[in-house]
């Protein structure tokens, strides 16, 4: 069979894959629903701040690996192909399959079409896309973490992180010299598409932010309330 079209096959993987609710499950095993708890996502941020950081490190690694994997086994496909012969449909075929879980998770079969904002699950596409967006994803999660460390705004983070991602990829390709606006045109426009969706997942976040009621990793409610007087 050829590689596309093994590829292809891999799309509706994908998006079954990307739509299983990690964080609803491991909710529900432990009492509680995500959905109607918390901040109301079955995100790990959200399974987290209910049931401690151990269950946001579950969470987050299984909705990361969900998109991972089926990316892992597009990337061997891929490297099967000569590089001179990976024209925009190889990748093209290649990104549609992470994207199916990006999407599966956020507008997941399993629940009415609707689920969680993307973020780990973007990871997970991006470190699976090697070589090309492995590097670039691995910086992109290190934005992440200084903005997290230093604002304790999840939200926030994961907007930064996700619209990092697409400059880091242009800078390392133009540098590498892997056509970004030529035949990896779709991986470029792959990675300004997530970003947009992220962001667009975000939007109640984005709100709360502006108002200065967003919830912070790690700080009691209590403790933010204090802050704002001091």
């Amino acid at each position: 069979m050829q590689p596309v079209l093994l590829l292809i096959l891999l799309i509706p993987a994908g998006y079954l894959l990307g739509s299983i609710p990690f964080g609803l499950l491991v909710g529900r095993a432990n009492g509680i629903d995500p959905r109607t708890a918390g901040s109301k996502n079955i995100g790990a941020t959200n399974v987290g701040r209910l049931l401690g950081k151990k269950f946001f490190f579950i969470v987050f690694t299984l909705d990361l690996l969900k998109s991972f994997v089926p990316m892992a086994i597009a990337s061997w496909i891929v490297h099967t192909i000569r590089p001179a012969d990976r024209d925009w449909s190889v990748f093209t075929a290649w990104l549609s399959a992470g994207a199916a879980a990006v999407l599966g998770h956020m507008f997941s079969l399993f629940l009415k079409f609707k689920g969680g904002k993307g973020v780990s699950t973007s990871a997970g596409v991006m470190l699976g896309l090697f070589p090309y967006c492995t590097l670039p994803g691995i910086l992109s999660i290190l934005a992440f973490l200084i903005v997290l460390k230093t604002s304790r705004y999840v939200s926030l983070a994961s907007m930064i992180g996700a619209i990092s991602f697409p400059i880091i990829y242009l800078l390392i390709a133009i540098e590498m010299d892997w056509h970004p606006l030529g035949a990896q045109l779709p991986l470029l426009l792959f990675g300004i598409f997530i970003p947009v969706m992220i962001v667009y997942q975000h939007r109640a976040n984005i709100a709360r932010l502006r108002a200065g009621t967003e919830s912070k990793i790690g700080v009691k409610r209590s403790e933010e309330k204090k802050e704002k007087f001091e």
